[in-house]
């Protein structure tokens, strides 16, 4: 439940950000889609094997902008690179703290040539930040303006866009069929303008599981049109509706860390902190425990984030993230966790004694934040963030970041459970601390994703 309880005061009263985050609550995250519209193993395997819809109408927040000195404002605060910026490109914007530490990521693109000419997409901690940006240069005279909308859980109406993205091997043949002739020819992060159904559309090419596809996009009104244009077109292909329980796996196969912790706690961010209201902050859940917030922190290089960064213009935490960048202690890898491990945890679920934390199937997540611990010969070398199975290489894996001196193929251990266990209404108050071996392989999992899908990047 939101309240008016700014992110600082909860600090205060409860004593430190780490005591706040571990035990606040974090409403459970659903995609406003039906759950599974055969079952989520084969609404996983078809965009591995045939071809998938996914609808992602619902469940990002949108931040539309626009004014003259947007371009200015976004590029103090991002790492990014605006000097390529135009019309039918996007890019992965981020932004860090002073120290260089990751605050989150979202798709920027031009939306159109009036008022709200940029659209920011994703999960509202980077989204939040450019807000409290944009307010204080409106308040100081520039000319800049917003406007929010929140998913479908927390919006009243229809969204702006539809957002359909088709995605696996046949793609590209249903795409032939919708449009009577070859694909169009766009490069990977740029748009172009297509018509299905008659309808104008706009065509990101992109893909949320790592395998060719589409994004298509357009008005509201148009979106039954171009759903049905799309099925019908993919139906002798063995098309898949993709439901919220397989989309939410998507991310384990594109690679791509959907929730970041935010480096929000360091003195530059004081007064953001008395603007974002607490509920906004999130939850942490997981092994890793630490009284230092900053163990929780990490960088662009941690996550793979480091081809957004460009040191060819000023920006909040430059000087700190050119020493990162210079020197980066971590990477992004998939830890393949041990079936035998996952077996006994689920065993445990339905034998006499204490079990071991819960592992849900398709995805272990029970915090905004999924952050545990990873060792190896006892010693702490990573961060393990989101975890699940995917049915189409039958495997339970997780998104990681590790010291750059484990190698791929090399075995470290997941620890799993929490210890001490917080006050998450997620948590089960009754569990024990187990370690999972896991096997370090690189992320994206699947080659096709790591190279040929995103040599154009």
């Amino acid at each position: 439940m939101m309240t008016s309880e700014s992110l600082s005061q909860a600090i205060e009263r409860v004593g430190s950000a780490v005591s706040l985050l571990r035990n606040q609550n974090w409403p459970a995250f659903t995609f406003p889609v039906a759950p599974e519209f055969t079952n989520w193993r084969d609404e996983q395997r078809a965009w591995n094997t045939t071809v998938a819809l996914m609808d992602q109408s619902h469940h990002m927040t949108q931040l539309f902008l626009g004014g003259d000195d947007l371009i200015e404002l976004l590029s103090s605060i991002s790492p990014n690179t605006f000097k390529t910026f135009r019309p039918g490109v996007a890019k992965q914007l981020i932004a860090v703290n002073k120290d260089g530490y990751l605050i989150g990521d979202g798709i920027l693109f031009y939306n159109h040539a009036g008022r709200e000419g940029l659209v920011l997409i994703g999960h509202h901690l980077l989204i939040d930040w450019v807000r409290y940006n944009v307010e204080l240069a409106e308040a100081a005279g520039k000319d800049v303006h917003y406007r929010l909308e929140p998913n479908s859980h927390m919006r009243d109406g229809a969204p702006t866009f539809y957002r359909y993205e088709l995605q696996g091997p046949q793609a590209d043949v249903v795409m032939e069929k919708i449009f009577g002739g070859p694909v169009p020819e766009i490069k990977f992060f740029h748009i172009g303008d297509v018509e299905i159904a008659g309808r104008p559309v706009k065509a990101l090419r992109h893909g949320m599981a790592g395998q060719p596809g589409f994004e298509f996009y357009g008005p509201w009104e148009d979106n039954q049109v171009v759903l049905e244009a799309l099925m019908e077109a993919g139906a002798e292909f063995g098309i898949r509706r993709v439901g919220a329980k397989a989309y939410s796996s998507s991310p384990l196969e594109s690679g791509w860390v959907p929730t970041p912790f935010p480096a929000i706690f360091d003195e530059d961010f004081a007064e953001y902190r008395t603007w974002l209201p607490a509920a906004r902050a999130g939850s942490v859940a997981g092994s890793l425990y630490s009284d230092d917030i900053h163990d929780y922190y990490m960088t662009p290089f941690d996550l793979g984030l480091g081809r957004s960064v460009r040191f060819d213009h000023d920006f909040h935490g430059r000087e700190a993230l050119e020493k990162i960048a210079a020197n980066p202690t971590r990477r992004k890898v998939t830890l393949l966790w041990n079936a035998q491990d996952v077996a006994d945890i689920v065993r445990s679920q339905v034998e006499p004694g204490t079990p071991a934390k819960f592992l849900d199937f398709p995805k272990a997540r029970y915090g905004l934040f999924q952050m545990d611990e990873v060792v190896k010969n006892g010693e702490r070398v990573g961060i393990s963030t989101d975890a699940g199975y995917v049915a189409f290489d039958q495997l339970y894996m997780s998104l990681a970041t590790l010291d750059n001196e484990i190698a791929d193929g090399e075995e470290v251990e997941v620890v799993w459970g929490e210890d001490p266990i917080s006050r998450k209404d997620s948590v089960d108050q009754n569990h024990r601390q187990v370690k999972i071996r896991a096997t370090v392989a690189p992320a994206p999992y699947h080659e096709f994703a790591r190279t040929v899908y995103r040599a154009d990047d």
